[in-house]
């Protein structure tokens, strides 16, 4: 304890710093350490979140690849229904152009009147 201008004993004003610093510097202490916590608690969910993102990621991309394959496949039946189409219609026209030919043929001959062979002539033309 410190003397006094009158002879009283005074306490030391020292002591109150030291443990007023003392105080802050633990509470300074336990807020690195929960701030240490908090951080560590954030960069663990952080790999969590960045673990479920590439798994996502993983199944987007496989579901785009399948469903992409999907449409290739429909794509590939819509061609050759497409080109199959086509081609009975070529054969079609090819076999009404070899009919009107020999239905030509049986009006010269006398087979058929000149109507019937219009009347059919008509119909074979309306397909083509």
């Amino acid at each position: 304890m410190g003397a006094s201008k009158k002879g009283k004993v005074m306490p030391r004003k020292g002591g109150y710093i030291d443990k007023f610093l003392k105080k802050a510097d633990k509470a300074i202490q336990e807020g690195i350490k929960r701030a240490d916590e908090v951080l560590d608690e954030a960069v663990e969910l952080g790999e969590i979140t960045a673990k479920q993102a590439s798994k996502a990621s993983k199944e987007f991309s496989e579901k785009a690849k399948k469903e992409g394959e999907i449409l290739q496949k429909k794509s590939l039946e819509k061609i050759n229904e497409g080109i199959l189409s086509a081609k009975k219609m070529a054969t079609n026209s090819e076999e009404d152009l070899k009919m009107l030919d020999k239905l030509g043929k049986l009006r010269k001959s006398g087979v058929l009147t000149e109507k019937e062979f219009q009347e059919k002539k008509k119909k074979i033309l309306s397909r083509i």
